[in-house]
């Protein structure tokens, strides 16, 4: 057999291992490479991610702070309720993902299995609630309501119960003490969205999917301040989830306090007799429209004239803001916000609109003066004033022949606005002017403040109406086309409006000016505009931005920011015609229309100043107006589809005034009885420790009625709302106070 040498095969062999070498160090090179980069080169930042896969936050919400009245009486604080909880961590460690404990959970608890586990699945784009939106390794709330029982069930059981806590923990409340409700000032708290979380998340104040936040009233306009900073700890956990290990922890800092300007005794009084007025006015006939008045809304703002602050604000419908708390039911939204409900949520002394009626002379007298009228000079009262066929009539059809501007204010004679508003438009040449026309009428409602917000410190105010010429031009644009199209020159009443209004709704027509001297036409204004403008002639002609907020106190009281007063304007008068509008206004309640409102006041002592306003609505009932002031306070009252200013808003806005300075009908005054004789300058004491020095509210109805009864008399209801008698009275006492009070709210007789 031949042998084959092998040096022939050698070089292909040695060729391949070249080959396989150059391969594997190339491998071993891109690897090292490889590592290279995400060792070194971007190491840290893979780091970081990698840590952050391990690492899960639990959060602490931070206990929010309260809101108090000017004395430290909580308004909204937080309550201790037990709070059942469910960890989902822990559910999902059990074979069938805790589906037999949360069966057991809500059989304690009064609830079906389907509810309960609803509550602890995780919120997506495709799961509507209920459902969590926090952190998934975050305990998650069943209820907030639990019983002592059903928490101690669960805890001596905790063997069946894995995964379940119950424990106590902050919740908020609406305290209503002495049943000063104050709902639509306070407002109410929902969950963060997940647009306001990235809207905030460069912020210096971020939000956590746990977070409340303030939808409404002072819960919204001072959130930042109230809510605090939540508490975070994280913890490391391993790729099942499981926790093993705490990385580290952030403690919760608890919100500050607010202190507002609210008396809630007075509070209590302003809501009770807005109510009650509403309730009275619905018992009067109206003969316009062959019914009784309807009275569906109305408002009532109190407030300090030298310093704008708000110490009674209430609107009604109210509602009980506790109903936002631990979330919302369908059915108690509904009757929230459906069309029956007549929208309680509106706070209507800064969002309800409407014609101010009479209470608008004070801006159409300083109109007069700055056009060159005197204030004492003769205006013809007549009983009716005609324009081009038209006629307009003085409230039922008074004659006062001549008369000066400021008893034009007392007896509220329309005419001799009428007449002046009419001259003025003639003199800045009629519906087609040549040149700038002066319209002083419209420029000092402007300079009054009125169609503008006030800039009080809540949300969403509105801004009211003056219709002036810059205004009909915008309108009319907006409408034209409507107009044109409905309008009929022989048509129904609407008809013809529309007709007129397609043909020239643009101009100043003389009777936009005539009907706009009396607050009628298409003004607009809002009880806290009406309350500044009536708050500044008492002042002395400062426009202050109302407040609510008074100071914002930290948890432990040593820091305090108070909240001073600002001013927007100054009042479009020389100090000898306000002190003429101040007198005019006093004659208003001695021996004007509002005289039969005051009767027994004492005047000597505490001077009254009073207006009182009628608007007219068409398609509605007239819409009562009541403005007042003293040397300390302004008071505006509305009723909607009231009835007359005097009639419907009278009674009401004495008998706070008689609650405030403890003055009884025969005009004595008691300082003991006074709630607030002079504005509350102090702050509350707020202690380190968080508590607050403030007065006792009796939880005891009998002791909280006759706290009630000495400031407001015989038939102010006690805090539960029942009404009762004064146990410390006599029978002859009683019987007196009943009819007088009685006879304030009696008869309607016609005054604007």
């Amino acid at each position: 057999m031949t042998n084959i040498p092998e040096t022939g095969r050698t070089p292909r062999v040695q060729i391949r291992l070249v080959v396989i070498q150059i391969l594997v160090l190339s491998l071993l090179g891109t690897l090292g490479g490889r590592l290279w980069y995400l060792q070194i080169r971007e190491g840290a930042e893979y780091a970081k991610e990698a840590s952050g896969n391990h690492v899960q936050q639990v959060v602490e919400p931070a206990v929010r702070g309260s809101i108090l009245d000017a004395r430290g009486v909580p308004l909204a604080d937080n309550e201790t309720r037990l709070v059942v909880s469910a960890s989902r961590t822990e559910l999902l460690k059990q074979k069938d993902d805790g589906k037999a404990v949360l069966a057991k959970l809500a059989g304690v608890l009064g609830m079906t299995a389907e509810d309960v586990t609803l509550k602890v699945r995780l919120c997506d784009a495709e799961t509507p609630q209920p459902c969590w939106n926090g952190s998934p390794y975050q305990p998650i709330p069943i209820t907030d309501e639990a019983t002592p029982k059903q928490a101690l069930q669960i805890r001596e059981r905790a063997e069946d119960f894995p995964g379940i806590t119950a424990e106590p923990e902050a919740v908020r409340r609406y305290a209503s003490p002495g049943a000063a409700n104050t709902a639509q000032v306070l407002g109410y708290l929902s969950p963060v969205t997940d647009e306001e979380i990235t809207k905030a998340q460069d912020t210096d104040s971020p939000f956590l999917r746990s977070d409340q936040v303030g939808r409404s009233g002072l819960e919204r306009q001072y959130d930042k301040e109230l809510r605090g900073k939540a508490g975070v700890t994280r913890y490391e956990v391993d790729n099942l989830g499981r926790v093993i290990g705490e990385a580290e922890a952030d403690p919760a800092q608890p919100g500050s306090n607010l202190v507002t300007s609210i008396d809630a005794r007075v509070q209590r009084v302003a809501e009770y007799e807005l109510n009650e007025a509403m309730k009275e006015a619905r018992k009067q006939f109206d003969k316009n429209t062959n019914e009784n008045y309807k009275a569906d809304a109305g408002a009532v703002v109190v407030m300090e004239a030298k310093t704008g602050r708000v110490v009674a604000m209430a609107s009604n419908p109210n509602y009980d803001p506790n109903a936002w708390v631990g979330g919302i039911s369908a059915k108690d939204y509904k009757k929230l916000t459906g069309k029956s409900s007549n929208y309680p949520l509106l706070n209507r002394a800064i969002q309800g609109q409407a014609a101010p009626g009479s209470i608008f002379k004070v801006v159409s007298t300083a109109a007069a003066v700055q056009a060159g009228y005197e204030f004492d000079g003769r205006y013809n009262c007549s009983s009716s004033y005609s324009v081009g066929g038209q006629v307009f009539k003085n409230f039922e059809s008074q004659n006062h022949g001549p008369i000066s501007l400021g008893r034009a204010l007392e007896v509220s004679c329309d005419t001799v606005f009428y007449s002046l508003a009419h001259q003025q438009w003639q003199k800045d040449g009629g519906i087609d002017p040549k040149g700038k026309p002066k319209d002083y009428f419209y420029k000092t409602a402007h300079q009054f403040g009125l169609g503008k917000e006030t800039g009080i410190d809540l949300p969403n105010e509105v801004s009211g109406r003056v219709p002036d010429r810059e205004w009909k031009q915008s309108y009319w644009d907006a409408n034209k086309a409507g107009w044109c199209k409905t309008g009929k020159k022989d048509g129904s009443y609407v008809e013809k409006i529309a007709y007129e209004n397609c043909l020239e709704g643009n101009k100043m027509r003389a009777g936009d000016e005539i009907n706009y001297s009396i607050g009628q036409g298409d003004t607009l204004v809002t009880p806290v505009q009406m309350a500044t403008i009536y708050a500044a002639i008492a002042n002395g002609g400062t426009l202050y931005d109302p407040t609510v907020g008074k100071a914002v106190v930290s948890p432990d009281g040593k820091t305090v920011q108070e909240i001073e007063p600002k001013a927007h304007g100054k009042l479009p008068v020389t100090k000898q015609t306000l002190a003429q509008m101040d007198e005019a206004l006093a004659g208003v309640a001695t021996r004007g229309t509002a005289a039969w409102r005051f009767g027994g006041w004492p005047q000597d002592k505490i001077e009254m100043h009073a207006k009182t306003g009628t608007a007219e609505v068409y398609g509605k009932q007239t819409t009562s107006w009541f403005a007042t002031y003293t040397k300390d306070y302004s008071i505006v009252m509305t009723i909607s589809q009231g009835g007359t200013g005097s009639g419907a808003s009278g009674p009401a806005v004495r008998n706070i005034y008689d609650a405030l300075y403890g003055v009884s009908d025969d005009g004595v005054i008691n300082e003991k009885n006074a709630l607030l004789p002079t504005p509350q300058k102090t702050l509350p004491k707020i202690k380190t420790d968080g508590t607050i020095a403030s007065p006792k509210i009796s939880k005891d109805p009998a002791k909280e009625q006759q706290t009630y009864q000495k400031a407001t008399g015989t038939g102010t209801p006690a805090p539960d709302g029942t009404q009762q008698a004064a146990t410390t009275a006599s029978p002859e006492a009683t019987n007196r106070d009943t009819r007088r009070r009685g006879r304030r709210r009696g008869s309607r007789r016609k005054c604007t």
